[in-house]
């Protein structure tokens, strides 16, 4: 049976540039895996392939059984909730210019659309809208504007609004940048319940961060220069010698309460 995400023998490159090479990588269904690397190792590029935006340039992807190359891929992301930080929601500017709420935002999720078709939009799917912000700590949030939320309640309501079509995937690209302390750790709360409440969702979170690790992660892969250098379950593959080599510098790393930290290792 096909995993949720395999990659085979998998290169990307660009104007001579190796972006990914000998990649091979199986996501099972329900798995949640974290991919930890230093700046340029190739993590968001690997997650634009899991996500269906971008070919390889070599060997092959296989997204919920489907090979890209193969597939119509605006039916496949819909199956693929897709939450990236270097990448503003299609929709962001136009609904702040339009003043719309937390709950618009969410239901424009449900479309995949630029804007609000409200036509589309029965019953069901505004009481999903509300549920889902629940879901993420966002309760209170729905009719507040958009625009005035802050950059953490914005990075749940976008994750609610991935939700907001059922994906069978869910890939978080850095996620947690530019959120302070106490946004980033809701986050994580709304992440590990997402987790537990939802058993069938696959997740890949992206990230720098051994901090922003959930402690629901069941399994991690660590990238440098453009190669996977380790992966397999979380607590294997997040060690001190694992992550001292990949991010080429001693660290100590400990673990609290299902949680990691890395500092540097001294003396």
């Amino acid at each position: 049976m096909p995993g949720a995400v395999e990659l085979s023998g998998v290169g990307v490159r660009v104007v001579g540039r190796t972006l990914l090479a000998d990649v091979d990588w199986r996501v099972e269904y329900g798995q949640h895996w974290v991919v930890l690397g230093p700046n340029g190792a190739g993590k968001t590029t690997m997650l634009s392939l899991a996500a269906a935006v971008r070919h390889p340039s070599e060997g092959t992807v296989t997204v919920l059984g489907q090979r890209l190359g193969r597939v119509d891929l605006r039916e496949l992301r819909r199956r693929i909730g897709l939450v990236a930080a270097s990448r503003r929601l299609v929709d962001e500017e136009l609904l702040e210019e339009e003043g719309a709420t937390a709950h618009t935002v969410v239901l424009t999720g449900y479309t995949g659309t630029s804007a609000p078709l409200w036509e589309r939009y029965g019953p069901a799917e505004h009481e999903r809208a509300h549920r889902l912000l629940a879901d993420m700590g966002c309760k209170d949030l729905g009719d507040r504007l958009f625009r005035v939320c802050s950059q953490g309640e914005r990075a749940r309501i976008r994750v609610a609004r991935a939700l907001m079509a059922d994906p069978v995937v869910l890939l978080l690209d850095e996620p947690f940048a530019g959120l302070d302390l106490p946004a980033r750790e809701d986050l994580i709360t709304a992440l590990e319940e997402l987790a537990t409440a939802r058993p069938a969702l696959t997740t890949v979170t992206v990230t720098h961060h051994l901090e922003e690790v959930p402690a629901t992660t069941t399994h991690a892969l660590l990238m440098r220069e453009a190669r996977i250098q380790a992966a397999g379950p979380a607590e294997e593959v997040l060690t001190a010698g694992h992550l001292s080599e990949c991010f080429g510098r001693p660290l100590r790393v400990e673990r609290l309460d299902g949680r990691w930290t890395a500092r540097a290792a001294r003396g």
